[in-house]
């Protein structure tokens, strides 16, 4: 059996940093081995304190969703004005987002299915579903009824993680996961609270269980872990400078780390902004604060990794990353396999 079957994390996931111009209808063009149309971007201006910016292909590219705050789907014409071929373009209209002359932003991109959309019946409720099995990551778009009701999520296989966010009311983003103790957990992504169990049926091949206690149309992103490309898993702090290594398979682009038993930052880095090791450029999806201006997790002295061919290390003591004796969950997409389908190794950074 091959170690992987995606030999070119590019195709499905990039991440690409510029800095503004105040131009509107700007062109931004992914450096990766494969050209990646993508589905879903997360956008941040990392100069300043201003939101995350959600968007993806399924809702339309004027339809975004902030990560940081509890508001509902909003409008916004001049954020992204298309997906293309090998990245997107971006607009302008005076403000700090996406293209404000001199400030820097950061965007990350998965691909789904081209914006390719089923209906999907496997639950007891049907969704509308873009799914990109071979990547393990589908955009899901439902309406709950006020009940406890099933949705599918089109991934044919059993997700590690499902994120949903309410579009047309106010709410926060539900983290929901079953790598912390095989049950459905639940942390927020809008806020650095520690998990909670959640009374949720079990992830299955084919759905998951949501209730919003509310009529309103949602939004999921769901993630399965795939040998060589990504991982969605856990590990036990140790409070030490040497801190763990966490095997991955593959040689990371992108690392979420939370705390799951402490209220902590969660904390996101990726090797556009911090290009060699230590990785110690820190963005926090629960604020909207600068690069390293969130004082949970500290300025370019704490919570730094390493990012390895084949993993990351924490290297410093501090609770966000490295609480002693905490469970911490991750989510990793790769910059290349640890081991290719042919038997090449990646190399260190």
């Amino acid at each position: 059996m091959a170690y992987t079957t995606i030999d070119d994390p590019s195709a499905f996931f990039q991440a690409i940093t510029w800095t503004g111009n105040d131009t509107d209808g700007r062109a931004l063009t992914n450096d990766g081995n494969s050209d990646l149309k993508p589905d879903w971007v997360w956008l941040k201006n990392y100069d300043l304190g201003y939101n995350h910016f959600l968007t993806d292909s399924s809702r339309g590219v004027t339809k975004q969703i902030y990560s940081d705050v509890t508001t509902s789907e909003g409008t916004w014409a001049d954020l992204i004005e298309s997906f293309d071929t090998d990245g997107f373009t971006i607009g302008y209209d005076g403000g700090q987002v996406p293209n404000k002359s001199s400030n820097k932003f950061v965007a990350w991109q998965w691909k789904a299915n081209g914006g390719t959309t089923a209906t999907n019946s496997d639950g007891s409720t049907d969704t509308t579903v873009q799914a990109n099995t071979t990547a393990g990551f589908s955009i899901v778009t439902f309406t709950t009824d006020g009940g406890n009701e099933t949705y599918g999520h089109g991934l044919g296989v059993k997700p590690d993680i499902v994120i949903v966010k309410s579009r047309s009311g106010a709410g926060s983003w539900i983290y929901m996961t079953d790598v912390i103790d095989g049950s459905v957990d639940y942390l927020l992504l809008n806020t650095n609270a520690a998990a909670a169990d959640l009374s949720y049926g079990a992830f299955t091949s084919s759905t998951f269980q949501y209730n919003d206690n509310n009529a309103v149309t949602q939004l999921a992103y769901c993630f399965a872990s795939k040998q060589g490309y990504s991982k969605c898993g856990k590990f036990v702090g140790n409070g030490a400078v040497g801190g763990p290594f966490i095997y991955t398979g593959f040689k990371p682009a992108f690392v979420m780390i939370k705390n799951a038993s402490a209220t902590e930052s969660w904390v996101i880095y990726d090797t556009k902004r911090s290009s060699f090791n230590p990785a110690d450029l820190k963005l926090s999806p629960d604020t909207d604060d600068s690069e390293n201006n969130n004082s949970a997790i500290g300025g370019a002295a704490y919570n730094n990794i390493d990012i390895l061919s084949n993993g990351f290390k924490c290297v410093k003591n501090n609770a966000a990353t490295n609480g002693s004796g905490n469970t911490l969950i991750f989510m990793a997409f790769a910059e290349n396999p640890f081991v290719t389908s042919t038997g090449i190794p990646t190399t260190a950074r």
